[in-house]
Formats: C-alpha cells, structure tokens, sequence
C-alpha cells in the first residue's frame, strides 16, 4: 500500500489559532491531518515530492467553523416547506399558506413553520379559523419560529384527538377560547404529536435532505455540526456515513426520550469516531420567551402571573441527569428564562457534590437570561454555555418588553468569559439561518443586520473578533471531547479548515455578516467552492 496522498493548501493568509504560530501562509496535508504549517517551502518539503498544490491566491484561511447547537433534521426538511419566517401579518402568512396548499392536491400534512406574531404588525396570536379559511381539505401543522408552539387547523386537532375534552399534560398547554375549545395554538409538550408526524413525514428521505442541507452548511463554512434532532436524524447520518456522502463531521446529541435505548446499548458520551459521535443528552427545562414559556422568576411583564412553563421539573431533571451520568453521558440542558437557568444549575451542583462520574462536560443550551450570581456558578461547575449570538439581535425587542424590571443578564456572553465559563456558538437553525458570520456579526456588534441599535444592545457585552471566532472554533472542539483534533490549524490536527476574501479580523465589524465563503475543506477533501 502506498502512502496517503498529499497536498500543500499555499499562498493564503492563514489564521491558524494556534498561539505557537498564529499566522502561516501554507498548510501541508496528507490524509485527513495537517503534517505542516508554515511557509510555502516547509510545507512543501513535508508534503514531499509529488504533492498535489492548492493555490489560496491571498484568500484568508480558518478553522473550519462548528455550529454548536442545530436542529439539521428540521433544517433539512424546512427547505422543502412552507417557510413563514420574515412574515410581517398574519395575512402574509395566509398567503404563503394558500400558496403551498395550492401547489399539490395532496391530503398529506401541510407542514413547514417559522411564524412569529411578535413581528406582525397586529401581533395577537393566530388560530386555527384563520388557516382553516385557506387550508380546510388537509390536516395544516406549523412550529413558530422559536419550535416552541406550534398552530394547527382543526382538521389536524381531530387527527391529534385535542378537543375540549382532553387534558392538559405537565410542561405543555392547549390554548383554548372562553367556551373551552383549542384555539389551534399548542405550546411546548402540547404539540408532542405533531412531531410525532414531522418525523413520520420526513422519515422516507431524510438522508437524501441532510445531503442536501450539508451543501448548504458548508457553503457557510461548517466544517461541524453538534445536531439537536431525533434517534431518526443519527439514523440518516449514519446512513450517509455508510454509504461515503457525509461531507461534514456530526456530533449527534441524545433526546431524552431515547436515554433507556442508549444506556441498553452502552452508547455514552463521545463514542463514535471523527465523522459522527455521540453527545450528551437533551433536556427540556424551559420554553422560549417568544412563546411566553420561558420559565423566569418574575412574571411577563406583559403577563401578569405568566412564570411560563416549567418543561421538566428540579427533581425529575436531577434524576436524569443521574441517570445519564452513571451511564457515562452527559447532560444538555435547553433553559432560557433565569429560573430555569437556576434550577438546572442547581442539579449540576447537587450531583457535582456526589463526586460521582467525574469528567463529563455537562452543556447549558441557549442559557439566555441569567440572575447576575449565577454567571459564575457556570465557571466553577465546569458548565458550558452552548449560546446563539443572533437570537439576541432577534429578541432585542422581547427583552425589553417581557423582561422589563427583571434583574437579569441577557445573553451575557462577556461576562460569562470573563468569569471563566466555557462559551460556545452556534444558530438554532432552522430557528436561525446557520451562517455563522451572522453569529459573528451579531457577537462583535450586538446590533441586527441593519446597524441598529446604535452602539449595539447592552453594549458592555459585546465580544471581540477573536473571541467570537473562538466560540465557532476552538470551544465546540472542547464541548465535543475533540480539542486535541480540531478547532486549531496546526500539525496532527484534523485538516478542517475554510478560506474567505475578506478577513473577519481585520474586518469593519458591520461588514461581518456579509463574508462569504470561498472554500471549504474538510479532512483535506474541497467539500465545497465557489
């Protein structure tokens, strides 16, 4: 057998992060890692004769970006659904609806999302009357766009079996009118079914729309995904896997409704191998303020007596952590509002003082809103703050109006650093587009795309370049158990890495959000280029 071809990646700008030797212009490559960086001729001479060449012709080089918080599955299948985000009516949205309906006289399910009433420019929550005017002749099922409730026409409330008879569930709600009848509004456990049917839906092709979506993930210069969805979406990961079509790497995270499966099987924590391991486990503790269910200590303002939803409770999540932990994984914990913030903080510091299962990196996901003590409790726990920077140019109207007289930090990314907490990025996708330049623009400026606020939103949180580009890089390679293969470009390292024309650190911080990639590499294969 004759050795691993090689290639010399030469005459770029290289930001490698690696602080022995932060800049090289060449990078050398054989197999999958990195056997050089430096200048051309070193790299060369390590690639040896015979060498295939890249020529960079002056483009910036990176590490190739990790999103560390993605729902793949549903951004995969959103792109072949009715798409509502950007609506600014209700009737918009109808409109959009209509549309689809009227593409296909199928009776399938309508699916698709990404409404959000607060943007509307009447915002009262819609109901299932309003679809039912466009879309009466199949069962209509659409998520908001924070996942967190979801809008459904009465055809699709009969198939569910929700009527004015059924009862409310712990950690979710079934909105109903003064007569006691459903709305069509399902929040958070509510809509359990309807998910249920998304998976069903999409199970037929969903390799073949992951293909797809990955694509577009490293057209944007993902090189790595920590992915949020179902045992169905690792199924199709693994499939492509299989069959040589994963461009991408996956740490594929464990819903909590698959936690027995995984303990039976001994799956834990960080098996896998480079292109798909396991994660920790995803827990529900909270919903989303958009959807007036994050959990907070003081009411809604809008919402005298609204303390939102409590999704798990104190105990019920400590046990599972326990659980998961004895059996080897950790736990990702979804919390939003302070409270639920507290309270899963506070399962990691009663199960912490057990002493038992030391060593795994237990995740706060979104991790939003926080009472200003309990910021360093994250640093002294170990906790890793898995944040999206753009949902806090998303919210910035929300928080001031929902959280107004709250004593809490809001999306408090510096003061996180500078206690010592681990931070990492990601989108939220579909929740959020998954570029992560937008995730950088949104981290360095705190304004939204158009430059407003001025001077950015809570401004003392703002980060710096290097900072941000550090929560898409070298810390999700932390989160994941992988910092000694990537986040950094330097020798014995994973070959992941992407090139741009314009360089983010250098950068006017207003332009961050429009760098687009050139190239994308990962294992030393051109996944992707322009």
């Amino acid at each position: 057998m004759g050795a691993m071809p090689a290639t010399v990646y030469e005459n770029g700008h290289i930001h490698t992060l690696d602080p022995g030797l932060p800049v090289a212009e060449a990078i050398a490559v054989r197999g999958e890692r990195i056997v050089a960086t430096g200048d051309v001729a070193s790299c060369r001479a390590a690639a040896g004769a015979g060498a295939a060449r890249v020529d960079l012709a002056g483009l910036i080089v990176l590490p190739g970006f990790t999103d560390a918080h993605i729902h793949s599955a549903s951004y995969a299948r959103r792109l072949h659904q009715v798409d509502l985000r950007g609506a600014t009516s209700l009737a918009q949205c109808l409109e959009r609806i209509a549309a689809a309906a009227a593409v296909s006289t199928s009776d399938d399910w309508l699916l698709g999302g990404g409404w959000d009433f607060n943007r509307w420019d009447n915002p009262v929550q819609p109901t299932r009357h309003d679809l039912d005017v466009v879309c009466a002749h199949r069962p209509v099922a659409l998520p908001s766009i924070d996942g967190h409730t979801t809008w459904v026409n009465t055809l699709a409330l009969r198939l569910l079996n929700i009527d004015a008879g059924t009862p409310e569930m712990p950690g979710g709600q079934i909105v109903r009118d003064a007569d006691g009848l459903p709305t069509g509004i399902l929040r958070e456990a509510a809509a359990a079914g309807v998910r249920q049917v998304q998976q069903e839906v999409g199970a037929a092709d969903l390799a073949g729309q992951l293909a797809v979506a990955q694509r577009r993930l490293l057209s944007v210069g993902l090189t790595s995904i920590h992915d949020i969805d179902g045992v169905d979406c690792r199924m199709a990961y693994e499939t492509l896997y299989a069959q040589g079509d994963l461009a991408l790497r996956v740490h594929k995270l464990i819903p909590v409704t698959a936690l027995d499966e995984a303990l039976e099987r001994g799956r834990a924590t960080g098996d896998g191998d480079s292109w798909l391991r396991t994660g920790a486990m995803k827990i529900f503790m909270d919903g989303a303020l958009g959807s007036h269910t994050c959990l907070t200590t003081k009411a809604l303002a809008d919402s005298p007596g609204n303390h939102g939803i409590a999704v798990t409770g104190a105990q019920e999540a400590y046990d599972l952590l326990a659980r998961a932990a004895t059996g080897g994984i950790a736990i990702a914990a979804h919390a939003i509002g302070d409270a639920a913030n507290a309270m899963v903080l506070d399962a990691f510091e009663r199960w912490q003082a057990t002493g038992c299962a030391p060593g795994l990196r237990h995740r706060i996901e979104h991790a939003q809103h926080q009472r200003p003590a309990d910021i360093a409790r994250f640093a002294r726990l170990g906790v890793i703050a898995s944040m999206q920077p753009i949902h806090c140019t998303s919210d910035i109207d929300l928080v001031e109006t929902l959280l107004a007289g709250h004593e809490v930090a809001s999306y408090p990314w510096r003061s996180l650093l500078a206690a010592g907490a681990t931070v990492v990025f990601g989108s939220d996708a579909p929740v959020e587009d998954p570029n992560p330049f937008h995730g950088l623009h949104a981290a360095v400026t705190r304004q939204r795309a158009e430059g407003t606020p001025q001077g950015g939103f809570q401004p003392h949180e703002r980060l710096t370049i290097a900072q941000a580009v550090r929560a898409y890089t070298v810390t999700p390679a932390y989160a994941s158990g992988e910092e000694g293969s990537k986040g950094v470009l330097r020798r014995g390292m994973l070959a992941d890495f992407i090139a741009v024309s314009t360089d983010p650190f250098t950068a006017d911080p207003a332009a961050l959000r429009d760098i687009e990639v050139d190239l994308t590499v990962v294992g030393g294969v051109i996944r992707w280029q322009r």
